[in-house]
């Protein structure tokens, strides 16, 4: 007996990049992973991610699955009607690139492509812990800081797809560059920025290049004092800006992947501190601000959504006027 056709996903971030076999109901069966290594720029990468492609093609092949989409979730900005993606902070020289025709072409499957963003806020919102909510923001809080966001039951895009896009805010005047700005929210947040800021804040422990946020987060989960010192100022620039969305959208939950998922309370609390000193009192108080349910899976489960979102509704409009 042939089993169900089944979803191809690609997570494309910019520390690694996953290609999964899953099903409409977000279950994994299947995945490769390998790192991005963004200086390779993208033609390197893209021909590593096709190698990946057809390795699990014909694993999938030889297992009797059928194969009924390609889906992509992968930072913006992007157009997400065309599929071309505009130059990600985290994935540098990835400029004008149109990945979706390009991945069509090469391997004559329907393709869909979304932002990580709005790829989270489906896992989470379909599978994880904003099940049930109407109106939802979603941040990724990995090596780039981006959002999703569904609101009144429907996936947000905004008028050009660039609605989530919360990395770009500025929250300081000063602070790691990133999204082409001193003191942005992923620039203080980001996985990228939080190493450089643990490298100017002690020049002569760490140095540029010779720590990553993981061996951070590893050294704060195990009770060192100075990264400790320095996830707790993470969270509460991360409390900063949840405040602004939160008197902005009045949303019931917001769901924190990657870095929350791994560090839960030492970043969650002094952030939902922040954001209750900061927000309305009332609109804070209708608000939950928890990690990805999905954990670790995320990742996976976000990169098939693309594709059960279109495949479930097949006529939403090439706008993306906000339908999922």
């Amino acid at each position: 007996m042939t089993a169900p056709p089944h979803i191809l996903g690609l997570d494309i971030g910019g520390t690694k990049t996953a290609v999964v076999r899953g099903d409409r109901t977000g279950r994994i069966h299947d995945r490769v992973q390998f790192a991005t290594r963004t200086e390779r720029g993208f033609d390197a990468t893209f021909d590593q991610l096709c190698g990946s492609i057809s390795q699990m093609l014909e694993r999938s092949r030889q297992a009797g699955v059928q194969i009924d989409a390609i889906s992509v979730s992968i930072g913006g900005p992007l157009d997400i009607g065309s599929g071309i993606v505009k130059s990600p902070p985290n994935l540098p020289g990835w400029d004008n690139i149109p990945l979706k025709q390009m991945l069509a072409d090469g391997f004559a499957l329907p393709v869909y492509i979304e932002h990580d963003g709005n790829a989270g806020a489906l896992a989470e919102w379909y599978f994880g812990a904003a099940r049930g909510a109407q109106n939802v923001i979603f941040l990724t809080m990995g090596t780039g800081f981006g959002g999703g966001l569904i609101l009144g039951g429907r996936l947000y895009r905004g008028t050009c797809s660039l609605a989530g896009e919360v990395g770009h805010i500025r929250l300081a005047d000063e602070g790691p560059h990133a999204f082409g700005k001193a003191g942005s929210w992923e620039g203080l947040c980001g996985g990228a920025g939080i190493a450089r800021r643990a490298v100017e804040r002690h020049p002569q422990r760490w140095r540029a290049g010779q720590v990553t946020t993981q061996e951070l987060a590893e050294l704060a989960l195990g009770g060192d004092a100075d990264a400790r010192a320095l996830f707790t100022d993470v969270g509460r620039d991360v409390g900063r800006g949840l405040a602004i969305l939160i008197d902005i959208l009045n949303t019931e939950v917001i769901v924190i992947g990657s870095l929350a998922v791994r560090l839960g309370e030492l970043v969650l609390a002094p952030a939902r501190e922040e954001a209750q000193r900061e927000a309305l009192p009332d609109a804070f108080a209708a608000c939950r601000i928890v990690p990805a349910a999905l954990g670790e899976s995320l990742g996976d489960v976000a990169s098939l959504c693309a594709a059960i979102a279109a495949l479930a509704n097949p006529q939403r409009p090439s706008r993306h006027d906000g339908s999922p």
